[in-house]
């Protein structure tokens, strides 16, 4: 089972550490105000009333076993920075730290952080990639430098193969996933519509109108695949 911890629990280290714990990971969430702690109790695995910038009560919470930390302290830059210095110090080396400016995140960077999150500037830059392209659905950065994209299939793509579109070779993106819709007809003449998903697609899956596709790729592809795709749309 992989096991994270998150230290800080305002709204994101509060969500970052349910989710988490809800996909079915072990959880330590860490928090130096109690009443944050006791709110999370019963969400995570543990949830504990500490001090980030003491070296000796995180080594005793074995901090330095679990998979990964998030460091979700944006709004006390020096808190964040001596919690990443002990974090390294410990032998922690998967850490994602949530940042407020662009200063906050240098000083990590130097200190060898690169997993850095700003969810605000995401948030803002995925809005406005939905809204600046009809065709997409949704757009979401990772830290790798790739992006992943829901995008409307466009016409020209309609009736071919994924064969024949040869998206990674000639786009350099790949495919996730393809999603759809089914219709139905139960005996008392009702409708039914379904959305359905292919998670395995294959080469010879023909793309159909309306068809959704999960695509990921290097941000640079991804971004000129919507350009072309909306322009044509």
């Amino acid at each position: 089972m992989a096991k994270f911890a998150v230290i800080g629990l305002g709204k994101f280290g509060m969500t970052v550490a349910t989710t988490l714990f809800e996909r079915g990971a072990e959880v330590i969430a860490i928090d130096t105000d109690k009443s944050l702690v006791d709110e999370i109790n019963n969400q995570v695995s543990v949830a504990i009333n500490l001090n980030s910038t003491d070296e000796k009560a995180l080594k005793m919470n074995r901090i330095q076993d679990v998979d990964a930390v998030i460091l979700a302290i944006g709004n006390n830059i020096e808190v964040s920075v001596l919690t990443t210095v002990i974090l390294k110090k410990l032998g922690v080396s998967n850490i994602h730290a949530k940042v407020d400016s662009k200063v906050h995140a240098r000083i990590l960077e130097l200190l060898g952080i690169h997993n850095i999150i700003f969810p605000e500037e995401q948030i803002g830059r995925q809005l406005a990639n939905t809204l600046i392209a009809s065709n997409i659905i949704d757009y979401m950065e990772i830290s790798s430098g790739h992006s992943i994209v829901e995008i409307i299939v466009p016409d020209e793509w309609v009736g071919k193969t994924l064969q024949q579109l040869a998206l990674p070779t000639k786009k350099g993106v790949n495919i996730i996933a393809i999603k759809y819709t089914t219709q139905s007809v139960t005996e008392d003449g009702e409708n039914i519509i379904k959305n359905e998903i292919n998670d395995l697609p294959g080469a010879n899956d023909i793309i159909n109108e309306e068809d959704v596709m999960v695509l990921i790729g290097p941000k640079a592809r991804i971004d000129k695949l919507i350009e072309e795709t909306n322009k044509k749309g």
